[in-house]
């Protein structure tokens, strides 16, 4: 720009140089020409007079006047017949001086001579008298004195033209500063944005020079900042802060475009100032949390499946360095869980995800028990998962514990059942054994074949015995929080082997509906066990709320069905009891929640059970009427890996 001035500028200088020269000459040359006409004007009477004095006194005054010596070389006048009649040089007139001859009818003629070296303008004019003319005057004009003027002209017009440039520029790249300033400041403040550097000085004016500190919005990051959370409500900010006399920064500036891009500009890096330093509140506070948390928290690569963070509980926990666990592999923790988790989210998972009661090993591969809470998050720009661990061990050993007591309650119930089921093979053993006793002391001797049917009886009977106190030690043996393949119809015939004879006694008839190749669940036997005694203990309770044992056997029955629905298994128990009230559906199965007299229960039979299901990721669900019975079914998914038959 500067040098398409320079050149603009340069170019008018000479363009103008051009023109004043070309003046300057010509108006040296009109100055010759009037000397000239003056002299033929003044000297005509002297030619005709013939009066030489007169003539050289003329041309000598018309020579000598004023500057004119420095400019007039000379002045010759001739006579019609081209006679020199006077001269104003000191020595005899050079022959070349008499060249520049006027043609007929031309008044005046203009020609370049040499006079001793020196060039002049030879100015010849006609003098005349009337309509004849008598003679000529010549007037040199010296060349080198024109050439000195026009070159001090040059030197001035030069100079002038030189500081004319040289202001312009100065005054353009003053202008050009003060109008690009803004820009340049906001690029400048660019670039240091850019490089991340938002501490530097907001002054983008002669009025900005302001400390962003005095705005309350600066040191309260929970006031709102109206200027840009408008969002956060309608409602419009108090007096107090609508003023801000101290803050420029709720002030909207006035002035061209310049001034509201800039106005925007700091705006712009004000609002990011405040919200790098909320979010830096905001970080400093969850590290905080993430830091001092009562439980291990574990931040996740989703893509590698590595530990790139853990807090100092989770080190406590684990056993293992900080160190360590940055960039293990958050599968080594919990190997029969947590790909689960992992693959939940590497398959496009979304939200937050609980995994309840899982196996997590310690460094030395002890195993304990947490429940995990499992997000998606991002982190410094990769996709990771937060996951928050809790130890629930101990409560698993007191679930545990509830549940023996739970069992050791139940065998209480039914040891009068237990006892006349193991009373019947003891019987039918005492029978044979007196009868081959008997037969041993009369030295009658008894039929091979009716000793070995006694024997077989006996033996069959012992194993029945047998079959029942194992059915009994396994009910009642503490069972753990694991999981296997278990055909549901195996703990419903086992608690059926235990009770059906003291429910027959009770005149409580069983159905059993029994589906024939069921897919296994995954769960745990013994656990199962506790469930279909639990619910067919409630059948027995509301069946004798609802009729005597002494009414028809058809009031008193309970229907145990097993089978399968899509990808689950399910098992019902139905009685024919007094059924449910609406209301007590939603609270039946919290603990200590029980619709029975005082003394009767203390309603976590339910609770257990429906823990029980849980557990196993199954569901439980009611159908009743009240006076009309009540099902219980439970759902549990099929394990992977097995077909339907």
């Amino acid at each position: 720009m500067l040098i398409a001035i320079m050149f603009i500028s340069v170019a008018i200088a000479f363009v103008a140089r051009y023109i004043l020269v070309n003046s300057l000459t010509h108006e040296l040359e009109m100055r010759g020409e009037a000397i000239a006409y003056s002299v033929a004007e003044r000297g005509g009477s002297h030619i005709l007079d013939n009066d030489v004095p007169q003539l050289l006194a003329l041309i000598f005054d018309e020579t000598r006047l004023h500057q004119r010596k420095h400019l007039v070389s000379y002045i010759f006048i001739e006579n019609q017949t081209g006679e020199v009649l006077a001269h104003t040089l000191t020595r005899p007139l050079p022959e070349n001086l008499l060249t520049n001859r006027l043609s007929p009818g031309a008044q005046d003629s203009i020609k370049l001579l040499d006079l001793d070296g020196e060039p002049v303008y030879d100015l010849a004019a006609a003098i005349n008298e009337g309509l004849y003319r008598i003679g000529t005057v010549h007037v040199g004009l010296n060349k080198s004195h024109i050439d000195a003027l026009v070159g001090k002209l040059r030197v001035a017009f030069l100079g002038f033209i030189s500081g004319v440039i040289i202001i312009t520029i100065f005054l353009s790249s003053w202008l050009t500063r003060y109008i690009t300033r803004p820009v340049s400041d906001l690029t400048r403040l660019s670039d240091e944005i850019s490089r991340g550097n938002f501490d530097i000085p907001l002054k983008l004016g002669p009025d900005e020079d302001w400390d962003a500190s005095r705005c309350p919005a600066f040191n309260n990051t929970d006031l709102p900042c109206w200027h840009f959370d408008q969002a956060r409500g309608t409602a419009s900010p108090g007096e107090e802060y609508r003023k801000c006399a101290n803050c420029t920064f709720y002030r909207k500036h006035e002035g061209d475009e310049v001034v509201q891009l800039a106005d925007s500009f700091r705006n712009m890096v004000w609002s990011i100032k405040l919200y790098r330093r909320r979010l830096r509140e905001s970080e400093e506070k969850y590290r905080s949390l993430f830091d001092s948390g009562p439980d291990p928290i574990f931040v996740v690569d989703c893509e590698t499946g590595e530990i790139r963070d853990a807090n100092p509980r989770a080190v406590e926990l684990y056993g293992y360095s900080r160190e360590t666990l940055h960039g293990m592999r958050f599968v080594e923790l919990g190997p029969d869980h947590n790909e689960q988790c992992l693959a939940f989210f590497s398959e496009g998972g979304s939200g937050c995800v609980y995994f309840p009661k899982q196996i997590h090993y310690k460094r030395g591969n002890e195993p304990f028990f947490v429940n995990m809470h499992a997000c998606p998050i991002s982190y410094r720009g990769h996709h990771a998962i937060i996951i928050a661990v809790t130890d629930i061990t101990e409560m698993i050993e007191k679930d545990a514990q509830l549940i023996q007591a739970s069992k050791m309650k139940s065998l209480g119930e039914m040891s009068a059942g237990v006892a006349h089921e193991i009373n019947q093979p003891l019987n039918a053993i005492k029978m044979g054994s007196d009868f081959l006793y008997l037969m041993g002391e009369e030295n009658t001797e008894v039929p091979k074949e009716h000793f070995m049917e006694v024997v077989r009886e006996i033996s069959a009977q012992v194993d029945r015995a047998a079959e029942i106190i194992n059915t009994l030690r396994s009910f009642g043996r503490k069972s753990d929080f694991m999981e296997e393949r278990v055909d549901v119809n195996q703990p419903v015939l086992a608690v059926l082997s235990m009770l059906r004879r003291q429910f027959e006694l009770d005149n409580i008839a069983f159905d059993l509906e029994l589906g024939d190749g069921l897919p296994p669940v995954m769960a745990h036997s013994n656990r199962l066990q506790q469930v279909v005694f639990n619910l067919v203990a409630n059948a027995r309770d509301a069946i004798n709320d609802n009729a005597s044992p002494h009414d028809d056997a058809s009031r008193r029955r309970i229907t145990i069905r097993t089978g399968a629905e899509d990808s689950t298994v399910f098992i019902e128990v139905e009685d024919t009891g007094s059924g449910i009230d609406e209301e007590d559906r939603e609270k039946i199965f919290e603990p200590f929640y029980t619709t029975k007299e005082a003394g009767q229960g203390m309603g976590l039979g339910l609770a257990i059970t429906y823990g029980i299901v849980k557990d196993y990721g199954g569901d439980i669900r009611i159908r009743s009427e009240k006076g009309r019975g009540a099902a219980f079914r439970m759902q549990f998914p099929a394990a992977k890996g097995v077909n339907r038959q």
